[in-house]
């Protein structure tokens, strides 16, 4: 296959795609807003919690996240550093979003992860971790509210290999926390860089950096700190895994940095290590074999997020899509492998959260979203190339927890059945309806209940449609297999309904899990999956 030569190559490699995971409140969007303040995207870090006239975060733009001071949805950013393009895909931290947050990461080549230096690895960070390993992603760690009372770093470090079973390779040392918070040691350089604190959402100015062994450390930290420190470097140095580019690459070791992006300490250090240690785009797996952006000329992409009505004077839907070949120019004609059509793709646009810009070209890692007038699903794959092929899909979720759901006036029921059709082709919720029944009765199934107030809200301020919600007692779902079984003849238990997708596949909800081997007992031959294939 010929290498992809001149400035398309040197714009791909220039690009460095990466999402940001943590636990809620580990200070995820406070960094993100740091890195943008570095890259001159903007001029004043918002605060994602405040009174009412502080300003918000710009990676939170729906008005319920302005509202709760959480994320609720992926938001992807742009910025240029250090002759770096940079695109950052903010996720929700919250668990009951956790379904957005993995179709974010399959769009990523790396990951950030946040963890709270007082709390440790916390659930949602272990869970997300698993999908980053699923994939063999870098990782790299950044150790955030140092200036607050933390664990101890050796208890930090080893709860992150425990709980994640990733290596870890600090590439600097705290010294002290909370008041007693003097800085960093970098490791390599065998300096301390000073604690400041600019905590107004401005840049910070040079870090003071101090050799270790100069006498000018002397009043700047204590001498017991200063023994503390020689002596866990010593220990660190003997007994922890060492850098290793090959194994960072490999997901394996964990670089690790510590800092307060709140005060806006270390979050320079760590920008500019963590764009050192990453790679350009790397290849996808598709089912013509690998696609390697520094080999495949053809642009190629793959559709990871829909979002409808991010702004609320056009009432559009934005698919957007991971550009993991070739260029792209605003306007072209690509074939769409689902729809078995050539499509253009019209209003190409980059985000800042929610406000955009028009782009005229972008390439390989770069994300781009264009309008989609209802032909693009989660998954799709879109491309120029002679001999098409298609990425591997995006695995959908079994909701968990399920609702009636039903409008209160019944003269808005079109704005109704638009509403929540768009919002479930979003992938954040799923809908169900009972056989035979049409859209009259409406089973909304979630993965996290947080996601049943997105819908009331954005059904309320996006349709003008105020609904009813009963909670049904469904926590298990079953796909059916077999195609040729009528499913109205299935033999059930008392506690099974039987429903339909949004694509007409049968399946089947259950009360108990022990009602799923007794139904496949009744029903010789039924076939059962927990997921649709």
């Amino acid at each position: 296959m010929p290498q992809v030569t001149g400035e398309v190559r040197k714009q791909i490699e220039k690009r460095r795609t990466f999402a940001i995971i943590s636990h809620p409140d580990a200070g995820k969007t406070t960094l993100t807003e740091k890195f943008l303040l570095y890259g001159g995207a903007i001029n004043q870090a918002g605060s994602v919690k405040g009174k009412a006239t502080a300003r918000h975060a710009v990676s939170d733009w729906m008005e319920i996240e302005k509202e709760r001071g959480i994320s609720v949805t992926s938001s992807v950013l742009q910025f240029n550093y250090g002759g770096y393009c940079i695109n950052i895909l903010d996720t929700p931290g919250h668990q009951d979003f956790s379904e957005d947050t993995y179709r974010t990461l399959m769009a990523a080549d790396s990951a950030v992860m946040v963890i709270d230096a007082s709390k440790g690895v916390e659930a949602q960070t272990r869970k997300l971790f698993k999908v980053c390993t699923m994939r063999h992603i870098p990782i790299f760690t950044f150790i955030n509210k140092m200036d607050r009372e933390a664990m101890d770093t050796f208890e930090l470090l080893d709860d992150i290999e425990s709980e994640l079973g990733i290596a870890t390779c600090p590439v600097n040392w705290p010294i002290g926390s909370g008041k007693e918070f003097r800085g960093v040691y970098d490791r390599e350089k065998r300096e301390v860089e000073l604690f400041s604190d600019t905590r107004k959402g401005t840049i910070q100015g040079e870090v003071k950096k101090v050799p270790l062994g100069s006498s000018e450390l002397d009043g700047l930290i204590s001498d017991e700190q200063r023994a503390r420190l020689e002596e866990e470097i010593e220990l660190q140095d003997g007994a922890g895994a060492q850098f290793d580019q090959e194994l960072v690459s490999r997901g394996e070791l964990s670089p690790v940095f510590f800092g307060s992006a709140l005060t806006n300490f270390g979050v320079e250090t760590f920008l500019r290590n963590f764009l050192a240690m990453t790679t350009p785009p790397l290849p996808r797996m598709s089912d013509r074999g690998l696609i390697d952006p520094m080999e495949e000329e053809a642009f190629s992409a793959f559709v990871f997020k829909i979002q409808a009505n991010m702004n609320k004077a056009h009432r559009d839907r934005i698919a957007f899509m991971r550009i993991c070949s070739g260029s792209f120019e605003a306007g072209m004609d690509v074939y769409h492998m689902q729809g078995g059509k050539k499509v253009r793709l019209s209003q190409p646009q980059q985000m800042m959260a929610s406000e955009r810009h028009m782009v005229q070209e972008a390439y390989g890692g770069d994300i781009i979203g264009v309008f989609d007038p209802g032909i693009f699903s989660i998954g799709d794959t879109l491309t120029t190339a002679a001999e098409k092929f298609c990425y591997e899909g995006i695995p959908t979720f079994a909701p968990e927890h399920f609702a009636r759901v039903r409008q209160v006036d019944t003269m808005k029921r079109k704005q109704f059945i638009k509403g929540v059709n768009q919002i479930a082709q979003e992938g954040a919720i799923q809908i169900f309806q009972e056989l035979n029944a049409g859209m009259e009765e409406i089973i909304v199934g979630v993965v996290g209940v947080l996601q049943f107030d997105v819908l009331k809200f954005r059904l309320e301020n996006e349709y003008n449609v105020e609904i009813r919600m009963d909670n049904l007692p469904y926590e298990y779902i079953r796909w059916i297999e077999n195609t040729d079984i009528d499913v109205s003849k299935l033999s059930g238990t008392s506690d099974m309904k039987k429903v339909m997708d949004l694509k007409g596949r049968p399946l089947l909800l259950f009360v108990n899990e022990w009602s799923i081997r007794m139904t496949q007992e009744r029903n010789d031959g039924l076939v059962l999956a927990e997921f649709a294939r």
